[in-house]
Protein backbone atom coordinates (compact mmCIF):
# COMPACT_ATOMS: atom_id res chain seq x y z
CA UNK A 1 0.00 0.00 0.00
CA UNK A 2 1.36 3.31 -0.59
CA UNK A 3 -0.12 6.97 -0.34
CA UNK A 4 0.46 9.72 -2.24
CA UNK A 5 0.80 13.06 -0.10
CA UNK A 6 0.08 15.76 -3.09
CA UNK A 7 -3.77 14.27 -3.41
CA UNK A 8 -4.22 12.50 -0.31
CA UNK A 9 -5.00 9.11 -2.79
CA UNK A 10 -4.32 5.74 -1.23
CA UNK A 11 -3.80 3.07 -2.89
CA UNK A 12 -3.42 -0.97 -2.71
CA UNK A 13 -2.82 -3.73 -5.20
CA UNK A 14 -6.00 -5.99 -5.48
CA UNK A 15 -5.82 -9.39 -7.72
CA UNK A 16 -2.74 -7.75 -9.49
CA UNK A 17 -4.66 -4.08 -10.49
CA UNK A 18 -3.45 -1.00 -8.19
CA UNK A 19 -6.13 -0.01 -6.90
CA UNK A 20 -6.27 4.18 -5.83
CA UNK A 21 -9.38 6.00 -4.03
CA UNK A 22 -8.94 9.76 -2.76
CA UNK A 23 -9.40 10.12 0.92
CA UNK A 24 -12.16 12.51 -0.28
CA UNK A 25 -13.95 10.30 -1.95
CA UNK A 26 -13.99 8.44 1.35
CA UNK A 27 -15.52 11.44 2.98
CA UNK A 28 -18.01 12.01 0.55
CA UNK A 29 -19.29 8.33 0.65
CA UNK A 30 -19.69 8.52 4.73
CA UNK A 31 -21.39 11.99 4.32
CA UNK A 32 -23.72 10.26 1.72
CA UNK A 33 -24.47 7.39 4.48
CA UNK A 34 -24.90 9.94 7.00
CA UNK A 35 -27.60 11.54 5.71
CA UNK A 36 -29.51 8.69 4.01
CA UNK A 37 -29.37 7.06 7.86
CA UNK A 38 -30.87 10.24 9.48
CA UNK A 39 -33.46 10.50 6.19
CA UNK A 40 -34.70 7.32 7.12
CA UNK A 41 -34.49 7.81 11.17
CA UNK A 42 -36.76 10.85 10.25
CA UNK A 43 -40.34 9.85 10.68
CA UNK A 44 -42.71 10.88 8.01
CA UNK A 45 -45.62 12.13 10.18
CA UNK A 46 -42.88 14.90 10.94
CA UNK A 47 -42.63 16.39 7.63
CA UNK A 48 -44.74 18.30 7.19
CA UNK A 49 -46.15 19.41 3.60
CA UNK A 50 -45.50 22.47 2.51
CA UNK A 51 -49.11 24.25 2.72
CA UNK A 52 -49.89 22.47 5.99
CA UNK A 53 -49.63 24.87 9.14
CA UNK A 54 -46.81 23.89 11.85
CA UNK A 55 -48.70 21.77 14.69
CA UNK A 56 -47.28 22.01 18.41
CA UNK A 57 -48.37 20.77 21.35
CA UNK A 58 -47.43 22.57 24.61
CA UNK A 59 -47.48 20.31 27.38
CA UNK A 60 -47.89 21.77 31.03
CA UNK A 61 -47.18 19.76 33.92
CA UNK A 62 -45.45 22.07 37.04
CA UNK A 63 -48.59 24.33 37.94
CA UNK A 64 -49.62 28.61 37.81
CA UNK A 65 -46.47 29.54 36.81
CA UNK A 66 -45.78 27.37 33.79
CA UNK A 67 -49.15 27.81 32.93
CA UNK A 68 -49.10 31.88 32.76
CA UNK A 69 -45.49 31.21 30.65
CA UNK A 70 -47.50 28.53 28.36
CA UNK A 71 -50.49 31.14 27.51
CA UNK A 72 -47.83 33.89 27.43
CA UNK A 73 -45.86 31.82 24.70
CA UNK A 74 -49.16 30.14 22.78
CA UNK A 75 -50.16 34.48 22.19
CA UNK A 76 -47.09 34.90 21.25
CA UNK A 77 -46.47 32.04 18.67
CA UNK A 78 -50.08 32.71 17.25
CA UNK A 79 -48.77 36.31 16.71
CA UNK A 80 -46.09 35.44 14.69
CA UNK A 81 -47.70 32.35 13.05
CA UNK A 82 -51.31 33.14 13.03
CA UNK A 83 -51.75 29.63 11.08
CA UNK A 84 -50.13 27.38 13.63
CA UNK A 85 -51.93 24.71 15.25
CA UNK A 86 -51.81 24.25 18.94
CA UNK A 87 -52.80 22.11 21.02
CA UNK A 88 -52.21 22.61 25.07
CA UNK A 89 -52.46 19.16 26.74
CA UNK A 90 -52.32 19.70 30.70
CA UNK A 91 -51.77 16.65 33.29
CA UNK A 92 -50.23 16.38 37.31
CA UNK A 93 -50.17 20.14 38.50
CA UNK A 94 -50.42 21.92 35.33
CA UNK A 95 -54.27 21.04 35.46
CA UNK A 96 -54.82 23.45 37.77
CA UNK A 97 -55.66 26.46 35.33
CA UNK A 98 -58.05 24.62 33.67
CA UNK A 99 -60.26 24.17 36.67
CA UNK A 100 -63.23 26.44 37.22
CA UNK A 101 -62.57 29.53 39.23
CA UNK A 102 -58.80 29.27 38.81
CA UNK A 103 -56.13 32.13 39.23
CA UNK A 104 -52.98 33.22 37.86
CA UNK A 105 -50.82 34.79 40.45
CA UNK A 106 -51.84 38.42 40.06
CA UNK A 107 -55.29 37.18 40.96
CA UNK A 108 -56.45 37.21 37.46
CA UNK A 109 -58.69 33.89 36.25
CA UNK A 110 -57.27 32.46 33.37
CA UNK A 111 -60.64 31.13 31.74
CA UNK A 112 -60.71 34.58 29.98
CA UNK A 113 -57.46 33.90 28.55
CA UNK A 114 -58.19 29.97 27.37
CA UNK A 115 -61.21 31.04 25.84
CA UNK A 116 -59.39 33.98 23.53
CA UNK A 117 -57.13 31.21 22.82
CA UNK A 118 -60.10 29.08 22.07
CA UNK A 119 -61.86 31.17 19.41
CA UNK A 120 -57.83 31.10 17.53
CA UNK A 121 -58.46 27.46 17.34
CA UNK A 122 -55.99 26.45 20.32
CA UNK A 123 -57.17 23.38 21.83
CA UNK A 124 -56.87 22.15 25.81
CA UNK A 125 -56.59 18.92 26.60
CA UNK A 126 -56.73 17.48 30.42
CA UNK A 127 -55.47 14.65 31.73
CA UNK A 128 -58.06 11.98 33.22
CA UNK A 129 -55.69 10.21 35.48
CA UNK A 130 -54.68 12.95 36.95
CA UNK A 131 -58.00 14.40 38.01
CA UNK A 132 -58.60 10.88 39.35
CA UNK A 133 -55.66 10.40 41.17
CA UNK A 134 -55.87 14.26 43.00
CA UNK A 135 -59.41 13.12 43.41
CA UNK A 136 -60.88 16.37 41.14
CA UNK A 137 -64.18 15.90 39.87
CA UNK A 138 -64.32 16.63 35.96
CA UNK A 139 -66.88 18.71 36.59
CA UNK A 140 -64.65 21.52 37.76
CA UNK A 141 -62.63 21.79 34.31
CA UNK A 142 -63.67 24.43 32.12
CA UNK A 143 -66.02 23.33 29.19
CA UNK A 144 -63.15 24.88 26.91
CA UNK A 145 -60.85 21.43 27.77
CA UNK A 146 -61.34 18.36 26.92
CA UNK A 147 -60.60 15.38 29.00
CA UNK A 148 -58.78 12.76 27.63
CA UNK A 149 -57.54 9.40 29.16
CA UNK A 150 -53.93 10.42 30.23
CA UNK A 151 -51.54 13.29 29.46
CA UNK A 152 -48.06 11.83 28.68
CA UNK A 153 -49.84 9.23 26.09
CA UNK A 154 -51.75 12.22 24.35
CA UNK A 155 -48.50 13.98 24.11
CA UNK A 156 -46.69 10.86 22.73
CA UNK A 157 -49.75 10.24 20.39
CA UNK A 158 -49.73 13.55 18.98
CA UNK A 159 -46.01 13.57 18.59
CA UNK A 160 -45.54 10.03 17.09
CA UNK A 161 -49.09 9.71 15.21
CA UNK A 162 -49.98 13.34 14.01
CA UNK A 163 -46.30 15.23 13.47
CA UNK A 164 -46.87 17.53 16.24
CA UNK A 165 -43.76 19.38 17.45
CA UNK A 166 -43.19 19.57 21.33
CA UNK A 167 -42.64 22.34 23.54
CA UNK A 168 -42.53 22.49 27.50
CA UNK A 169 -42.30 26.37 28.79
Amino acid sequence: MRTNICTGAVGARVLGVFVSISACAVVSATAALFVSLVAQATPVAAIAAKDEPVKVVYHVSEGIEQAMAALRNVRNHLSADPTVKITVVAHANGVDFLLDGAKDKNGNLFDANVQELVKKGVDFRVCKITLERRMIDPKRVIEEAKLVPSGVAEVARLQAKEGYVYLKP
